[in-house]
């Protein structure tokens, strides 16, 4: 199989997302553990995700630009070998400041994977494909929470070996990975610094693009949607443990509920995006049943609505919206701009889980209560669905700008 043919694309990115957010998971089930162990709060817990999400979330801007001008795939996987050093070291901690100076490292490696990544697979899978096989691609993600939730509670809790066995295992396994993307992935794209540098004015015209009315209601979102998700995936396994009384040798599993679920659903509304012009009544539709569900999960007593509510926000929550907002970025942005647009995309989101793990340790120390994470992430969502209420559903006048500037590109590469 040549190089950049879309199924290798996809399962070589679906697996660099599985190792991703297998590791950001395998935290969460053994919190409790650290947390004893190092005499830690529940700020401090919480302090534990957001210094990797600082770090990662503003790499995201910076390696954008720089996988553009200087090479997609070397950013990526420099990065990538990067986060699995910070991954095996974490293990290595002798104590919560260098376990917090490690995880920021590990996160300025993760944070050179999003951008470039989509960069390469927009440009490379053809446009009618592009929702389904950001679906497939994304559905690495949900993998890799399942992956990190079971692999950290089984090794920890059930074969009783030290916390730290699960760092050291992925974060081997983590370079491996990078090692595949560079040999078997090529980046296609020609790169500015072998064309003659744009001008002052094109620079402008390409900035206020990726500031366009659709770009900055879709930042705002996404904002909001991974606010939720992050609260969630941080504090789930902790919460049914405390809160419900589940066995922490299970929490790791119906964890895992969510991002099973998200898988074939992530891929029938990616299908769905790609069918439809006007994607705008999907996203709003995704991002309001997604804020009913994070209600739902503390609200409802019964274990049973529970675990449906977790499988329903699986199904049409964050995993599931994502592809269709990729596919509604690319549709308002020129080709030779995604890995700005999605680095800047992703920025927007990752600020939000800078602040949801500490913001929902301090109201459950705050309250007593650890649902509280569950409704500020409700509310944020549906004020982010409201605002999307603005965005442009004619997309002619879009299209054609982003056409003038790719014409613009082209005149100024030749």
């Amino acid at each position: 199989m040549k190089k950049n043919h879309p199924i290798l694309l996809i399962v070589l990115f679906s697996l660099g997302w599985a190792f991703m957010y297998a590791d950001r998971n395998i935290l969460s089930p053994v919190m409790g553990t650290i947390q004893s162990e190092w005499g830690l709060s529940k700020s401090e817990l919480g302090l534990m995700s957001t210094v990797f999400f600082i770090t990662y979330a503003f790499m995201q801007i910076p390696a954008g630009f720089l996988a553009d001008r200087f090479g997609r795939l070397k950013i990526l996987v420099s990065g990538y070998v990067l986060f699995g050093i910070g991954t095996f070291l974490s293990g290595l901690a002798p104590g919560f400041l260098v376990f917090l100076l490690v995880r920021a490292l590990t996160g300025l490696g993760e944070g050179t994977y999003y951008g470039p990544q989509y960069g390469i697979s927009s440009n490379s899978i053809p446009k009618k494909y592009r929702g389904i096989s950001s679906a497939m691609i994304n559905s690495g993600m949900a993998l890799g929470i399942s992956l990190g939730f079971i692999a950290s509670s089984y090794f920890t809790f059930t074969l009783k070996k030290d916390w730290q066995f699960s760092f050291y295992l992925f974060g081997i396994l983590t370079v491996f990975v990078a090692a595949l993307i560079g040999i078997f992935i090529k980046d296609t794209k020609n790169h500015t610094t072998h064309l003659q540098e744009p001008s002052n004015f094109h620079e402008i015209q390409n900035i206020r693009v990726l500031f366009s009315r659709n770009h900055i209601l879709t930042y705002i979102l996404i904002f909001c949607s991974l606010y939720g998700f992050f609260s969630m995936m941080t504090w789930l396994p902790y919460y049914l443990q405390t809160a419900r009384g589940i066995d922490a040798s299970k929490t790791g599993i119906i964890a895992s509920l969510v991002p099973w679920a998200s898988i074939p659903g992530a891929i029938f509304f990616g299908h769905l995006s790609d069918q439809v012009k006007n994607k705008k009544p999907l996203i709003l539709v995704l991002a309001l049943c997604g804020a009913i569900c994070q209600f739902m999960i503390p609200y409802v007593h019964s274990y049973f609505l529970m675990l449906a509510g977790l499988v329903i926000y699986g199904l049409i929550g964050k995993l599931a919206l994502d592809p269709v907002l990729i596919s509604f970025v690319a549709d308002n942005t020129p080709a030779h701009m995604y890995a700005r647009a999605y680095g800047i995309f992703n920025f927007a989101g990752m600020l939000s889980s800078i602040f949801s793990p500490y913001i929902t340790g301090y109201f459950a120390e705050l309250t007593g209560k650890i649902e509280i994470g569950f409704y500020i992430s409700g509310i944020l969502l549906l004020a982010g669905s409201f605002l999307f209420l603005l965005a442009q559903t004619k997309y002619s006048m879009s299209a054609m700008r982003v056409k003038n500037i790719e014409l613009d590109y082209t005149d100024i590469s030749k």
